[in-house]
């Protein structure tokens, strides 16, 4: 273990990137709820990162937060450090079929970069909101394509900040799901394409950006996606069988537009939007003998414990 000096106001090791203390993650999620993080860190680059790891309090937790897009966090908080991939880890290269993307890089820049550089295959990309380690770590998908589909390999750092190659077979990619742990942070991706005409690509991904408009509130304060598809059936469908569609707590509802969407429209509390998903939960499985299974990631403590005043 390489011997960092050590804030002792913090008991966290020194670092070249940005490390903040109890920072507020509403002004950072799309459903601009929840409490603050103990910690968050934005990497200069991977060594940075890796050091982090390695000279962290013993035990501390640590998660990814990409742009927020698809996690819903609590109002107590996180006890924990966050990392959050800056700018070093939104570079793309090329090499012939094969792009090599970082993973703080958006969904939706890969695609683009992809079809500018006319390659087919990852234009489902331009309809998830979120950034590549996100969209690695729950095999993401849409429009009948996902992750698993274009991956070749990735780049993630364990706990204790040791550098991992990950081979397909290593992810155990399934339906909205990988077996990476949930604490391992991945930094880049390489993606196998196909060639392609960039101005049929770029039609494509045109058709996809409308279909979200005219079918999502992507309009509104939203984490996207709420639940799985269950096999062989539609989360929405299987919502708006129970009467889900317009369901309110306080100002948490289940969108009108497409109701395997929560959305915030005013002053909801992660508390709020989690009562709405559970009570959907609850009324699908009375009827159906299903439990849906949440996409959206819940992280953090129900009620507060906070140090002092949040940034």
């Amino acid at each position: 273990m390489s011997s960092l000096p050590t804030d002792m106001n913090s008991g966290m090791p020194t670092v070249r990137g940005r490390l903040r203390e109890n920072v507020r993650l509403d002004k950072i999620t799309w459903f601009q709820v929840g409490g603050p993080a103990d910690f968050v860190f934005k990497p200069e680059d991977e060594d940075d990162l890796s050091a982090f790891l390695k000279n962290i309090p013993t035990g501390l937790p640590v998660y990814a937060l990409g742009v927020g897009s698809n996690i819903l966090v609590r109002d107590g908080g996180i006890r924990g450090a966050v990392i959050r991939l800056g700018r070093h880890f939104t570079k793309m290269t090329v090499d012939g079929e094969m792009i090599t993307v970082g993973a703080g890089a958006l969904d939706g820049n890969v695609a683009r970069f992809a079809a500018d550089a006319s390659l087919e295959g990852a234009e489902f990309l331009s309809g998830i909101p979120g950034s590549i380690g996100g969209a690695l770590r729950m095999n993401a998908g849409a429009y009948g394509a996902d992750m698993s589909d274009i991956f070749v390999s990735a780049v993630a750092y364990d706990r204790q900040g040791e550098r991992h190659t990950l081979s397909l077979d290593d992810m155990g990619f399934s339906y909205r799901h990988t077996d990476i742990p949930k604490d391992w942070i991945f930094t880049q991706a390489t993606l196998r394409l196909a060639a392609g005409d960039s101005q049929e690509i770029l039609g494509r991904m045109a058709d996809i950006s409308r279909n979200r408009e005219e079918s999502q509130p992507i309009r509104s304060r939203t984490g996207g996606s709420t639940f799985a598809n269950p096999a062989g059936k539609k989360a929405w469908e299987l919502i708006d069988s129970i009467g889900g569609r317009g369901l309110i707590i306080g100002d948490a509802m289940v969108s009108d537009k497409h109701c395997n969407f929560l959305i915030n429209t005013g002053a909801a509390t992660a508390a709020d939007l989690e009562a709405v998903g559970e009570e959907v939960r609850r009324r699908v499985f009375e009827t159906h003998d299903i439990l849906l299974r949440w996409e959206i990631v819940r992280l953090g403590d129900v009620t507060a414990s906070v140090k002092g005043k949040s940034k």
